[in-house]
């Protein structure tokens, strides 16, 4: 028998994909779903860039380019990163990639070495993919729990628990996936004090998400005092431009920029020349649509936090960015003799037509943080509505 190897027999996946695979063959069959299950925005990309993609195309611009990206394009980044972080930033640092999602894995990859013993911490409930490269590129994953008391940041003293000798990463995410929660100003100080006496120890600052919050300002763990230089500021178009199938995805570290330009280089060549154009569009050109849609996000959680709340058996903690709520359903689980979150999922994707996600899908559960399920609220506030009153009747008729 051809064999196939443990790491790829065990390499987890990303589950939000799965259960969309499984809404699209209900749909396939005639179902009617109210989907909240990915993480992707529902407007159009903005037509200025668009027609910079058309108009590299027209103009030729279809060969390889250097690895990291076209040199306009890595200056785009070095100018966005530094006027969004308030960190100065040179093109020099900055590679650019296929999606944000390759440089999870290039930087576990330059600062850990298999089977070495070396630590990566890593936010639980987080985004999938971060505890799969852990595993895959052969470091030992060390989960930091989000806590809800906390509006899902984590307490500072399980972090210095886990931060030893061994560690040589820590992955933050603010604002977060799943969960929406943001690290405050204080937050990110404490951090950054927890971390300074262990110079082995780098951070992988994923802020995909930077653009989209709503009551606070998003800071950046890089513009803390001497920590800029250990920081990866990893970004992407996908999220803050309505990219999300363009893939192009961009990191900022002046040390280990060589190593990511190598990485990118062993991968994918190069990332797609057409895209390039239209990401230095995206970034220098007009920011009215991705503010636009900002604002939209915003009504969005609003309707959809309020609207949950409302519904017996469920709590939602109001999130500070991103498009997504961590609902806690601990109450409607015994109210309808579901055994955990999983069960509700399933459950409301079949006998209610509504697409969530299960806590599962992002990590083991918390001992003592409940049950909860995530929404996308990428969706327009009709669809929010109207799977709102699904919920609300599902759980009204099946209340024991």
């Amino acid at each position: 028998m051809l064999p196939i190897s443990r790491r790829t027999q065990g390499l987890g996946t990303e589950n939000a994909f799965v259960v969309l695979g499984e809404v699209n063959r209900l749909l396939a069959e005639g179902r009617d779903i109210a989907n909240f299950c990915i993480g992707q925005p529902d407007f159009p990309t903005p037509k200025n860039v668009q027609e910079a993609a058309c108009k590299a195309v027209r103009e030729g611009k279809h060969g390889y380019t250097p690895s990291p990206g076209i040199p306009g394009l890595r200056a785009a980044v070095a100018r966005y990163f530094t006027r969004t972080r308030g960190v100065a930033v040179e093109p020099g640092d900055v590679v650019c990639g296929c999606g944000g999602k390759p440089f999870i894995a290039y930087t576990i990859l330059s600062v850990t070495d298999y089977g070495a013993g070396d630590e990566v911490i890593y936010p639980v409930p987080g985004f999938p993919i971060y505890d799969a490269q852990i595993k895959a590129h052969g470091a030992v994953g060390r989960p930091l729990p989000l806590r809800e008391s906390r509006r899902f940041s984590f307490d500072m003293d399980e972090l210095k628990a886990l931060v030893n000798a061994k560690t040589r990463l820590l992955i933050l995410c603010s604002p977060q996936n799943p969960t929406g929660g943001m690290l405050s100003a204080q937050d990110l100080r404490d951090v950054a004090a927890i971390v300074r006496p262990f110079e082995d120890l780098w951070i992988y600052s994923d802020e995909v998400y930077s653009q989209l919050y709503y009551d606070e300002k998003f800071r950046t763990i890089a513009a803390e005092e001497g920590l800029l230089e250990r920081t990866v500021i990893a970004d992407s178009l996908s999220k803050t431009y309505a990219m999300t199938g363009w893939r192009l995805g961009f990191a900022a570290n002046r040390k280990l920029s060589p190593s990511f330009e190598r990485w990118v280089t062993n991968t994918d060549s190069c990332p797609p020349h057409p895209i390039q154009w239209a990401g230095i569009e995206a970034l220098d050109g007009p920011q009215d649509e991705p503010a636009r849609m900002a604002a939209e996000f915003k009504k969005r959680r609003d309707r959809i936090v309020a609207g949950l709340n409302a519904i017996e058996g469920v709590s939602c903690v109001n999130p500070g960015g991103a498009f997504y709520v961590w609902p806690n359903v601990s109450k409607l689980c015994e109210m309808t003799g579901s055994a955990d979150s999983e069960v509700v999922r399933q459950r409301l994707l079949r006998e209610a037509g509504v697409a969530v996600l299960s806590d599962v899908h992002f990590g083991p559960r918390i001992a003592g943080e409940g049950q909860h399920i995530r929404f996308s609220y990428a969706a327009s506030i009709a669809a929010i509505d109207e799977g709102l009153a699904r919920l609300a009747s599902w759980a009204k008729k099946n209340k024991r």
